[in-house]
């Protein structure tokens, strides 16, 4: 009998390994999402449910002065979208304000760049002066840029009248004409430093061999930055215009604070149009309307 039932067991050993091998084989494959799990939840939380009530909020009148006009309307606040005139005017401005800034931005980062990565007496404390933009507020830095263009506290009216750049020295920010490129400096000036900081570490991390068989084999400075530098940005560069488009796109901020999107909706980007209409004029259905066209544009892009 004792041996019977030895050989039973010894029979169901291999049983047993096999299930011990399939529950370790599955503990390993699950393993790294114990370790995502609460991260990916707390995306959800924080940003998949938004979405979804968002898009709820679009096919429903949401108005908080207005709590007796509610409910489900469907594709409403969609065909108003197609016939609002203010809403076609902040599209052409945001691709204005985009790749205005970006432009600009990614033209003087590079620039900084490829200064900062020579090296010259004072250069760490360049490099500080440069980067400073980056650690100041948004709203901090909008404020300042409207004190700047302000007339009676500021200088650069002055300045630019003097050099002719304008024919008065009046605030910029009040012109309908020429009103967009407020914000657009300040954005640049603001901005840069993203660009300098990727760049120049990009720059660093080539090897200098590079350059020395470049220069061996006859290449000039503007070769070398052709053949050898830009080469190797290119991956940084494709990354940091596509992060830096998503986000100036995104970046309401220093039109909020500089101009409200006035004068008359002539600086209104579309991320300024959805605060006004959510936080102003408190209808929140429309601007969750707002919301899902700039979202599809940016999916699209």
């Amino acid at each position: 009998m004792a041996g019977r039932a030895l050989s039973r067991g010894d029979a169901d050993a291999p049983g047993r390994d096999r299930s011990g091998a399939l529950r370790r084989a599955v503990s390993v494959v699950l393993e790294p999402y114990y370790y995502v799990g609460p991260g990916l939840i707390l995306i959800a939380l924080v940003m998949i449910v938004p979405l979804i009530v968002g898009i709820g909020y679009s096919f429903q009148n949401v108005q908080i002065l207005n709590p007796f006009k509610t409910g489900w309307v469907g594709l409403q606040h969609y065909r108003e979208l197609l016939a609002d005139q203010v809403f076609w005017h902040a599209l052409r401005n945001t691709v204005w304000w985009t790749f205005g800034s970006l432009t600009i931005q990614f033209a003087l980062g590079l620039g900084l760049a490829l200064l900062l990565s020579e090296p010259f007496l004072g250069r760490r404390v360049v490099q500080a002066l440069v980067f400073l933009p980056w650690a100041v507020p948004s709203f901090i830095s909008g404020l300042a840029w409207a004190w700047l263009f302000n007339p009676i506290i500021g200088p650069l009216p002055h300045w630019l009248f003097a050099a002719g750049a304008l024919g008065a020295p009046d605030n910029i920010l009040a012109d309908p004409s020429i009103a967009m490129w407020g914000p657009i400096t300040a954005n640049v000036w603001w901005g840069v430093p993203f660009f300098a900081i990727t760049l120049l570490a990009a720059i660093q991390a080539i090897p200098n061999e590079m350059y020395e068989a470049a220069a061996i084999d006859g290449a000039g400075p503007w070769m070398r930055f052709v053949n050898v530098t830009l080469p190797f940005l290119a991956p940084t560069i494709a990354i940091t215009v596509l992060l830096r488009t998503i986000w100036i796109s995104n970046f309401a901020d220093l039109i909020v604070v500089m101009t409200g999107g006035g004068p008359a909706n002539t600086t209104q980007i579309l991320p300024s149009y959805i605060f006004t209409t959510a936080y102003k004029k408190l209808d929140f259905g429309y601007a969750a309307t707002l919301s899902m066209a700039l979202l599809l544009l940016l999916f699209i892009y």
